[in-house]
């Protein structure tokens, strides 16, 4: 699927990764801030490789690719 559909189902609370990612685990989804957060607004963070959660930002590749799979 491409970034579009996948932006859709991560709106929707769903983990989306994409084939060509290498490591095992990789994916991303949107953070909503409660009133706990720092944050106000929603964002998306990536689970890297490592285990490590981090704010993301799509590459041009990234929103290009069609090979997004939704995490089950």
């Amino acid at each position: 699927m491409n970034f579009s559909e996948a932006l859709t189902r991560l709106k929707a609370g769903a983990r989306m990764t994409r084939v060509g990612w290498n490591g095992p685990n990789k994916y991303i989804e949107m953070q909503v801030p409660d009133e706990h957060s720092k944050m106000t607004l929603p964002y998306l963070i990536i689970r890297t490789a490592e285990g490590d959660l981090v704010p993301w930002l799509a590459s041009q590749t990234d929103l290009l690719k069609e090979d997004w799979q939704q995490v089950a």
